[in-house]
C-alpha cells in the first residue's frame, strides 16, 4: 500500500501499519506517486499546453530544458495545486510508449500563504515534526537561501529536507516572495511539500 502524504488544515501523515518507508516512491501526494504516468491524471494536450506555459522558467539552471514543468489544478482535495516534472519530451520524440514518455519524476503540493510567512512556517514545522519521527536516521538539513529567480535578492524560501540514501528527498518549505516580483510574475507564495527523485534533485542543483 502506498503511504499517503497529505496536507489538511490540521496536518496528518498516514502510513501503512507495515512499517516505515525506505524511499519516496512509497509516498503519494493527492494519490500521485513518483513513477506514475502523468497521462493517468491529464490528457496529452493538457500536458503539452503546460509544458509550453512553463517553458524557460528554469533559465538559471545549467541545463534549463532537461526536464519539463507541468502544473495540475483539477480534482485536488488537499492542495491548491500540484507541480510535476517529467523528462522533456523533445529528445524523446521516438519513444512510442507514452506512459514511459510522461513518467512523473518529481511532484510538489502547494498551499498559498500570501503575506503570511509566520503561519506558513508554523504549519511547515508540524509536517517536519511528523517526518522527523518517521525518519529518525535520515539526513535532515535546513536552509534559507535567497530565491534565485528574483533579481532583487529580496525573496527567500525556508526549507527543511530529508535526503535518502538513493539521493531522492522530501522537502517541506515556505516561500516568501518580494511583493513586486510576485505580482509581476503572477506567482504565489506559501507552503509546499515535495517528493523529488535523485535525477531531478541533481538537475535542480546544477549537476549534469
Amino acid at each position: 500500500m502506498k503511504k499517503l502524504l497529505v496536507l489538511l488544515f490540521s496536518i496528518s501523515l498516514l502510513w501503512s501499519p507495515s512499517g516505515f518507508a525506505d524511499d519516496i516512491s512509497d509516498f503519494s501526494i493527492e494519490g500521485i506517486s513518483i513513477g506514475d504516468s502523468l497521462l493517468d491524471y491529464m490528457t496529452e494536450d493538457e500536458i503539452l499546453e503546460q509544458i509550453e506555459i512553463n517553458k524557460g522558467r528554469y533559465y538559471y539552471l545549467e541545463e534549463p530544458d532537461k526536464y519539463a514543468h507541468v502544473n495540475l489544478y483539477k480534482n485536488l482535495k488537499q492542495y491548491d495545486s500540484l507541480s510535476l516534472f517529467i523528462k522533456n519530451n523533445s529528445p524523446n520524440k521516438y519513444v512510442t510508449d507514452n506512459n514511459e514518455k510522461y513518467t512523473i519524476l518529481s511532484l510538489r503540493g502547494s498551499k498559498p500563504y500570501i503575506e503570511n510567512f509566520d503561519d506558513c512556517i508554523k504549519e511547515r514545522n508540524e509536517i517536519v515534526e511528523i517526518l522527523s519521527r518517521m525518519f529518525p536516521n535520515t539526513e535532515r538539513y535546513e536552509q534559507t537561501p535567497v530565491y534565485t529567480p528574483d533579481p532583487s535578492g529580496n525573496s527567500i524560501f525556508n526549507t527543511i529536507f530529508f535526503v535518502f540514501a538513493s539521493g531522492s528527498q522530501i522537502d517541506a518549505y515556505c516561500t516568501k516572495l518580494e511583493k513586486t516580483f510576485r505580482i509581476k510574475k503572477n506567482w504565489t507564495e506559501g507552503l509546499s511539500v515535495s517528493l523529488t527523485s535523485s535525477v531531478v534533485s541533481d538537475w535542480m542543483n546544477g549537476k549534469k
